[in-house]
């Protein structure tokens, strides 16, 4: 038997790719000329995949080894005697090496890649010259023969028969340089995919941690329910909608901001534990954090409040680091995150304190505030509308979220940024909110809900009214969430966060696109 040669590839020459184009399907028509239409097979029955198949070979070789001990010969026809064992797989070829009558290729299906030996003798002599001639890297192809180790020691299959299942027009891109442009990897993920497998160990790893969250919110007794995307005002929050249009009812529809008013319906309606994986989207700006649809996982608990909360949402990453990882301390572009240890907890006050040495109990008014904000070089508002409040966020943006690298929960906001959050009882110029930062960044938000429907419909009229001020007219009031309200919603503790983040710590992925199958991307030309 040849032997295989060692990273010695068959390369697609650098020409003009409409020329690589046109020779391929040249070979196509040539197969559906001689009644070989590739795109005429429906399916192929595999057996197992490549992964498996060289697990499930060297455990048997070992065991065989190991029973034989020291008698070769015997060791040696029980493992030829495993060539009775025929295997069916199928994937696309990623690489060739051509030996004249005996080649060599690269296969790699859903699992893995694997090695196929493929001989004149043994596939028929019209078939081998048809896989030579017509052929090429990056067709798929099924694969009908047994496991074995090559002389070199590579677990391949030795081919029986091969079929071709679907064939590629284009080529791949070359293998030693890849598909290197980032933005060309965003734009075409499947290209992307087939020569960066890593790149699929990602999202491999996403769908795990989606289903992490859902089995730890199962177990809490929490039902996961579907609100709608589509709704039928723009509610005047902070974050800008996607406008579009219902033919048969004639109206303007949005895409929804947010999953929460609807999820506290569900609350008052008499579900006490609900969240959902809500696709969102925000007509706002893109960065590596920001992508206009994202997803979030929403949360409501009623009869908790936000400190139920806080322990919910740090025992989760816990669990879930655990189980994906294999560890609540990781390894986050470089540096250690540790979500094992206990989280520090501080108030936005003692935040502020601890970072830019300034004590929120200090000022006396509104005046100190911005007295105390100009001094230190902080921008805010002018005039009156820089509160004592705006002042502490200021300040917290300006000294404290680069601070905050390992876990830690920031709580007790300034009730002028927090409408939907509960004041305290006990200091009514904050509320029962906390966010939670890792590596200096926002990765979830959370209240004691607020319940009076009184307030909460002062508050949505200050905010259309703040926006009124500033020439937006298109947000409104959600009259039916204050009904809601109206009908009593229980002390409920609400919390989100952004999946993307998540999934981009647990993968030491740098960017928001690296975690987004197809990012949002402007068309070329």
């Amino acid at each position: 038997m040849s032997e295989n040669i060692e990273n010695q590839v068959q390369e697609e020459p650098v020409v003009d790719i409409n020329i690589l184009k046109k020779d391929r399907l040249d070979k196509l028509a040539a197969l559906r000329e001689a009644g070989r239409d590739p795109y005429q097979i429906t399916k192929f029955d595999v057996t197992g995949l490549a992964a498996d198949y060289k697990a499930e070979y060297e455990a048997k070789e070992a065991a065989i080894l190991a029973e034989a001990g020291d008698d070769e010969e015997k060791a040696k026809a029980e493992i030829e005697a495993l060539n009775e064992n025929i295997v069916r797989l199928a994937g696309r070829i990623m690489s060739w090496r051509d030996m004249g009558k005996a080649n060599f290729i690269d296969i790699r299906d859903g699992s893995d890649r694997i090695q196929v030996y493929i001989r004149s003798n043994e596939v028929g002599a019209d078939l081998f010259k048809e896989f030579k001639k017509k052929w090429d890297i990056g067709d798929i192809i099924g694969v009908e023969g047994f496991v074995f180790r090559t002389k070199k020691g590579e677990i391949s299959i030795h081919a029986k028969n091969i079929v071709l299942l679907s064939k590629s027009l284009l080529p791949l891109p070359e293998k030693w340089h890849g598909l290197k442009d980032q933005d060309m990897r965003y734009r075409q993920r499947y290209v992307d995919l087939i020569v960066n497998p890593d790149v699929k160990d990602t999202f491999v790893k996403r769908s795990r941690i989606i289903t992490e969250i859902r089995n730890y919110l199962d177990n809490l007794g929490y039902i996961e329910v579907e609100t709608p995307v589509l709704l039928p005002i723009q509610i005047a929050a902070a974050a800008r909608p996607f406008k579009t249009h219902h033919n048969t009812l004639d109206m303007d529809m949005f895409m929804r901001i947010e999953t929460e008013l609807n999820l506290k319906k569900l609350i008052v309606g008499g579900f006490d534990r609900v969240y959902e994986v809500g696709r969102i989207f925000r007509n706002e700006g893109m960065d590596t954090s920001h992508n206009p649809e994202f997803t979030t996982i929403e949360m409501y608990q009623a009869y908790t409040d936000y400190i139920g909360m806080m322990d919910i949402i740090e025992n989760m990453y816990r669990t879930i680091a655990r189980n994906v990882c294999g560890t609540a301390k990781i390894t986050y572009q470089g540096v250690e995150i540790d979500m094992e240890s206990p989280w520090e907890r501080l108030t936005m006050a003692e935040s502020v304190k601890k970072y830019a040495g300034v004590d929120y109990n200090d000022w006396a008014t509104d005046e100190d505030a911005r007295a105390c904000a100009k001094a230190h070089g902080v921008e805010v508002e002018e005039g009156k509308n820089a509160t004592k409040g705006h002042v502490l966020i200021a300040f917290f943006d300006a000294f404290v979220e680069d601070k905050l690298i390992q876990p830690t929960i920031i709580y007790d906001y300034p009730v002028e940024n927090s409408p939907l959050a509960k004041r305290k009882p006990t200091d009514p110029a904050f509320t029962e909110r906390f966010e939670y930062f890792i590596f200096c960044r926002e990765m979830g938000n959370a209240f004691s809900e607020l319940n009076d429907p009184i307030d909460q419909k002062e508050r949505f009229v200050q905010q259309v009214e703040a926006r009124r001020a500033l020439g937006d007219t298109t947000g409104e009031v959600d009259e039916d969430f204050v009904t809601a309200l109206e009908y009593g919603l229980p002390p409920t503790g609400g919390l989100g966060f952004g999946l993307d983040r998540l999934v981009m710590l647990l993968t030491d992925s740098p960017s928001i696109r690296d975690v987004l199958l197809f990012p949002t991307m402007r068309p070329l030309g």
